[in-house]
């Protein structure tokens, strides 16, 4: 609120102040910018809506009209609350304020929603934060950034403690030491594009069990063709730190025809039943046209994986940055990462602590669970020299192939007992096996998952991550490398080749 008594909330502030206006805050009726009256000081609480929800809560005209409005200034892909505080710092810039302070979820310090900070730091400086802090609200858990800025040299101070300065990442070194890793300057690297791939996005329910794909597999079609070109098991990230769901998906890939799709008899009727009706009444005029096919079925990625045995999948959200093997024909959901490689290295290098505490650092957050994305976190995480594009990374690196296939094999073992399950294979060729439990162990085996292994992380893990990044760190070159070395060096090393990798 201003210190004049302006709203600028979407909703009422209910108090008896005259000078209050109930009128929204960053968009005029006609799409012009709202006026903000001059001020000392602008505080608030600014409405959380992240912006893969702005249409649907806002509407596509309102929101077309805000992105449009603050086109040059706010991302499209950034949440609401960022053009609060683009807002506030062009009256700063104007003279038309002095400070401002004010509340969003931690995802400021990051993805799109960053740049708004970046600007704040362009133009003046973040004098006070609090970069991660627990908020409760009927419940529900989230992690919130606290960030004030303005013109004037102040003491700086970071979540409680005094600082040089604070990056647009809020996140900055102590006054004891006068270098500080300023993340955000991390540049998105050419080597590293196009590897991986946020999955699809598949707008309806085109999923159903493994019972039914297991029947469905064997039914034949009109034109004699296989249904297994349309067939596949999906992962989403529950699949990942959970256990495998056995969920499979009708997929027609990125443009069959209708009149080709319709030959698949059974999955057809299946997309007509369960997708088409509500594809019917979307927004989006080319879901609504392309019922049959997912909302975005990814030829880039697609095209990437094609030629792999197997590739490395994550989950976009997890309270642990855990990596897996998923087998090429099983299609990965837009709650996971895909990253086209098949080699060991690659394996080894993003689940060793380098990787882990870069993405950590550049990645953004979901309620309390760090978030994985392609464009912070993968493209400009710089990898030792050779890996990428090298024709047989596993033989250039032995020791990180080797350390990387026995932590796999090790935590395989661990989530799935050979005395405790049978693998069984798929009703046709070219599906990866089912893993059954033995009568007797279907309750142990639901407790066997990723997170609750990280969350234990019992002594063999714990020396096999160990032996993994002494591996990653000699195809670094950094022979002084320890288990003790600050996480503050390390990235700062990490910068340091980023920058000077053209």
């Amino acid at each position: 609120m201003l210190n004049h008594g302006y709203n600028l909330n979407r909703n009422p502030v209910l108090r008896p102040l005259d000078t209050i206006e109930q009128r929204d805050a960053v968009l005029n009726v006609d799409g012009t910018e709202a006026e903000w009256p001059v001020a000392d000081v602008i505080i608030g609480n600014p409405p959380f809506l992240g912006d893969k929800k702005m249409r649907g809560e806002l509407g596509d005209e309102y929101t077309g009209a805000l992105r449009k409005c603050y086109i040059d200034r706010v991302p499209g892909g950034a949440d609401l609350v960022t053009y609060w505080f683009e807002k506030a710092r062009a009256q700063i810039e104007a003279g038309k304020a002095k400070r401002a302070g004010l509340v969003a979820t931690n995802s400021i310090r990051g993805g799109a929603n960053r740049k708004v900070l970046d600007r704040i730091c362009d133009t003046g400086h973040i004098f006070h934060a609090w970069s991660d802090e627990p908020w409760i609200n009927e419940g529900a858990a989230v992690r919130v950034s606290l960030v004030c800025f303005g013109k004037e040299e102040i003491q700086i101070m970071l979540d409680g403690k005094s600082v040089m300065a604070i990056h647009a990442d809020l996140i900055s070194q102590t006054l004891n030491n006068d270098v500080g890793v300023d993340l955000t300057q991390a540049k998105p690297l050419v080597e590293s594009m196009k590897i991986s791939f946020i999955g699809t996005s598949k707008k309806g329910k085109f999923e159903f069990n493994g019972d039914m794909a297991r029947k469905w597999l064997v039914l034949p079609n009109p034109h004699g063709k296989t249904n297994s070109n349309v067939i596949k098991p999906w992962a989403n990230g529950m699949d990942i730190t959970r256990r495998w769901s056995d969920t499979w998906i009708v997929d027609f890939g990125t443009d069959m025809q209708e009149a080709d799709a319709s030959l698949y008899e059974q999955r057809f009727l299946h997309v007509i039943a369960k997708v088409k009706p509500a594809r019917d009444v979307v927004r989006n005029p080319m879901e609504k046209r392309l019922w049959w096919l997912h909302a975005r079925s990814l030829r880039d990625m697609r095209k990437a994986l094609a030629w792999l045995p197997r590739y490395i999948c994550t989950s976009r959200v997890s309270k642990h940055r855990l990596f897996v093997w998923l087998h090429s024909v099983i299609l990965p959901d837009s709650a996971t990462v895909a990253i086209a490689c098949s080699d060991d290295v690659t394996f080894g290098i993003l689940h060793s602590r380098f990787h882990e505490i870069w993405s950590l650092r550049l990645g953004t957050s979901l309620e309390d669970r760090p978030r994985y994305t392609p464009t912070t976190t993968f493209e400009t995480f710089p990898f030792p020299a050779d890996v990428l594009h090298n024709p047989d990374p596993d033989a250039r690196f032995p020791d990180i192939a080797k350390t990387a296939s026995r932590l796999n094999e090790l935590r395989e073992n661990w989530l799935n007992p050979p005395e405790w399950v049978d693998r069984v294979p798929e009703v046709i060729s070219g599906y990866p096996d089912r893993i059954i439990p033995k009568p007797g162990h279907e309750t142990e085996l639901k407790k066997r998952t990723l997170t609750n292994l990280y969350n234990q992380r019992p002594a063999w893990l714990d020396n096999a991550h160990k032996a993994l990044d002494k591996a990653v760190a000699e195809a670094y070159g950094w022979t002084d490398y320890t288990k003790d070395m600050p996480d503050e060096e390390i990235l700062r090393r990490l910068l340091a080749l980023n920058f000077a990798i053209v």
